[in-house]
């Protein structure tokens, strides 16, 4: 490794195998890491981006058995995706892997390097990488949260996003790029931490020059707190929903139950969830809709709800409500 990566107790390539060991032995079962089948392998990474491993996991396999192949994604309506994508948040990922799969179908192809799926819309430079080197085995390496985070420790200092994509690349093993990548991931994920590191238990520690110690990068940013309403109307086999503006600049499109100003003291709260959206802690009281109609919004029969795009609140809206399963 060159840019300053020296690392002590050992070379490079006695990190890279210690790391690759552990990751062999140690790694956790996810559905994604059975296949390197491109498709397979693509839908994880776009699920996986800003969302938690384990909200993806029981919708990864749900969205590929409702659309087997790139095919199949690509002939679909943009609402059937978004109603299976709905609860995982961040749409705009549904929207391009929709249009992504249009532009693989027209090709007949996958691109085949890590250039080729960064001309595809949702896929940067971290996504094309992660694809690239796990299904083509070709040497790139990746850098997200997760492995800025251990590069910096390991090296005992701040790095510049330039900095740390060449240390990560120099740190990268040819060989099995890949695993390497993954592993890297991973260690960030369950040993690396932010916070206080798990130094006891990992297998490049005698590499590290902080063991954990100096800064491990930004704070999380407090969570704001708010109170909002919705009406909840049901009436002969039907709900009262609202749609979503297209142009909206938040889940366009979506389906949501209507809002409600305030509430009034004669009117019937019939139940609370908690609701969050990146920095914002949702108290979500559920309104009964009689007598409310100034909230608005339009009969919706509840045998079509599952194929609509709901957003993740309204499904976890009608979920308590025993409305939809």
């Amino acid at each position: 490794m060159k840019s300053g990566a020296r690392v002590e107790a050992g070379g490079p390539a006695d990190l890279r195998g210690a790391l690759l060991a552990w990751y062999g032995k140690n790694r956790r079962d996810l559905p994604w890491r059975n296949s390197r089948d491109p498709y397979r392998v693509w839908v994880s990474e776009i699920m996986l981006q800003q969302t938690r491993v384990a909200v993806v996991i029981p919708r990864y396999e749900k969205f590929l058995n409702k659309f087997r192949s790139v095919e199949k994604l690509a002939s679909a309506r943009v609402a059937s995706v978004l109603a299976e994508w709905s609860g995982l948040g961040y749409y705009r990922r549904a929207r391009n892997l929709h249009a992504a799969a249009k532009m693989i179908a027209r090709a007949g192809k996958f691109p085949k390097d890590a250039e080729g799926w960064r001309e595809l819309p949702g896929i940067g430079r971290y996504t094309a990488a992660a694809i690239s080197s796990i299904v083509f085995n070709e040497a790139v390496a990746v850098l997200d949260g997760n492995v800025e985070r251990v590069l910096r420790r390991l090296l005992g200092r701040s790095l510049s996003s330039a900095e740390s994509w060449k240390v990560a690349q120099e740190m990268l093993d040819h060989a099995r790029p890949g695993d390497f990548n993954q592993a890297m991931m991973e260690l960030g994920a369950t040993i690396c931490v932010p916070g206080q590191p798990l130094c006891t238990e990992c297998p490049i520690q005698r590499f590290c020059r902080t063991r954990g110690c100096g800064k491990a990068g930004a704070s999380k940013p407090r969570q704001l707190k708010r109170q909002i309403e919705f009406v909840l109307a049901t009436d002969d086999g039907c709900v009262r929903l609202v749609r979503r503006s297209t142009d909206a600049s938040l889940m366009p499109g979506m389906w949501e139950l209507p809002s409600c100003e305030a509430v009034g003291s004669t009117d019937e709260v019939l139940f609370s969830v908690r609701h969050s959206i990146t920095v914002t802690d949702f108290n979500v009281r559920v309104i009964a809709g009689k007598g409310i109609p100034a909230c608005g919004g339009t009969w919706v029969k509840t045998s079509r709800l599952s194929g609509l795009p709901l957003t993740g609140l309204a499904k976890k809206i009608l979920r308590k409500a025993r409305i939809i399963l």
